[in-house]
């Protein structure tokens, strides 16, 4: 269900923006659509899991919050990223 740790260090070499970038919008976006996604693929299977539906809501939320932060600060910036992961809206 969580991401793994070579996986995220890929997300953060690819959506970086400088060496050693980890706390921009767009790193912290593409984290957390991966576990999105990770997460969305066991509430297939385990309809009945409420627990975790609500931290996927709360992760939605916070992705949300971060794109629409982007949105304000560099128009840009954001849509790239929407169009680079692939995210509709």
């Amino acid at each position: 269900m969580s991401i793994t740790a070579e996986r995220k260090q890929e997300l953060i070499e690819e959506f970086q923006s400088t060496k050693g970038d980890t706390g921009s919008p767009e790193v912290q976006v593409a984290i957390l659509t991966e576990r999105i996604t990770n997460l969305t693929d066991h509430m297939k299977t385990h309809k009945r899991d409420f627990h975790s539906r609500r931290g996927l809501l709360m992760m939605v939320g916070q992705r949300r919050r971060l794109l629409d932060y982007l949105k304000n600060k560099d128009t840009a910036r954001y849509e790239d990223l929407v169009k680079r992961l692939g995210i509709r809206r």
